[in-house]
């Protein structure tokens, strides 16, 4: 009866150390290894501009003028399209006639007075009616003053320069002689040379960035080349044009694009380090099992498969960090 409580006991304390077969597979092995273990993040986007300007007339006309094409690079406050002028520069030519007249009545109003050259209110002995001749031609003249600036604002907006250096890429209303409204007859403006990478970060994403964090680029253009930058600006609020929460990520990789080399709307990866742990022991993920909040591995002892117990540290998406438990060089099998 002893003997038997003895082997019970036995049973039950040794038990553990010795799996069933169907528990791991032999076939499939490693062996503990040592080195640097990163945490990567990665995140998606494309090419954009810091500097774009979409164009376009604040008054409907005729096109009288285009002076670039899709392609032509244009320097800042050049000029690159006009309408029709000539109804416009009339008009102000009226209004400026009408200025003088209202000036001379204006004048006129003081002389009979006996006020020119002197304030109204400093001069005594003017009746209600005086006063109100005065002031109406006051009013008349800064009215035909304000029709003239109108005006000349109406001719000005008739001309259409650019506010950058940069590339025309689209122009809707490419031939003069054609009838345009405000809202038609766009012409785009990229600067090459303001190119940089947005990318987009949920909200768990987000949390492991911010601002100067050095990366990595690759764009799906240029597989074989790596770009590196640092994180220039992260949105506050999401994105409304992505589904879901999605915040933007400036990322600037230093670039002055000759050539137009990356151009916009080309899309790649971001690659960020989030954490390291310097030659730390490691093994593959898969080779870990989870039961009842532990961690454990299947390790080859002498001529037997134990499950043992270790502590594990950084994760990334393939390897994990062993903070003790295993030695280096050891074999572990993979689990079923």
């Amino acid at each position: 009866m002893l003997i038997l409580i003895i082997l019970t006991v036995l049973f039950i304390v040794l038990r553990p150390r010795f799996l069933p077969k169907q528990q791991f597979n032999l076939k499939t092995s490693t062996t503990v290894k040592q080195g640097d273990l990163l945490e990567e993040l990665v995140i998606s986007g494309e090419i954009d501009a810091e500097e774009k300007a979409t164009l376009r007339f604040q008054t409907s006309g005729r096109l009288s003028w285009i002076g670039v094409k899709e392609g032509d690079h244009v320097k800042k406050y050049q000029g690159i399209a006009a309408l029709d002028k000539r109804e416009l520069e009339k008009e102000l030519k009226k209004k400026l006639l009408t200025y003088m007249n209202e000036r001379w009545d204006f004048e006129q109003a003081q002389d009979d007075k006996s006020v020119r050259g002197r304030r109204r209110v400093d001069v005594p002995g003017l009746t209600d009616a005086e006063r109100r001749v005065l002031d109406k031609a006051q009013f008349d003249l800064d009215y035909s003053v304000l029709d003239v600036e109108i005006k000349n604002l109406a001719v000005e907006y008739a001309n259409l320069w650019t506010p950058i250096d940069g590339l025309v890429t689209r122009i809707d209303a490419p031939f003069a002689g054609t009838n345009i409204t405000a809202a038609t007859a766009e012409f785009e403006i990229v600067n090459p040379e303001s190119v940089y990478f947005k990318a987009s970060a949920d909200e768990t994403e987000v949390t492991l960035l911010k601002e100067g964090l050095s990366g990595s680029l690759v764009l799906d253009a240029f597989p074989d080349g790596k770009l590196l930058g640092s994180v220039t600006d992260i949105s506050f609020i999401p994105d409304e044009e992505e589904t879901g929460v999605v915040y933007t990520v400036k990322f600037d990789f230093g670039s002055n694009n000759p050539e137009y080399r990356y151009r916009l709307g080309m899309v790649g990866d971001l690659t960020f380090i989030t954490d390291k742990s310097i030659d730390v022991l490691y093994l593959p993920s898969r080779y870990i099992v989870s039961d009842n909040g532990k961690k454990y591995v299947f390790i080859q002892k002498e001529k037997e498969v134990i499950k043992t117990v270790v502590k594990t540290g950084l994760e990334n998406d393939d390897n994990t960090e062993i903070i003790s438990g295993l030695k280096k060089g050891e074999k572990i099998y993979l689990p079923q």
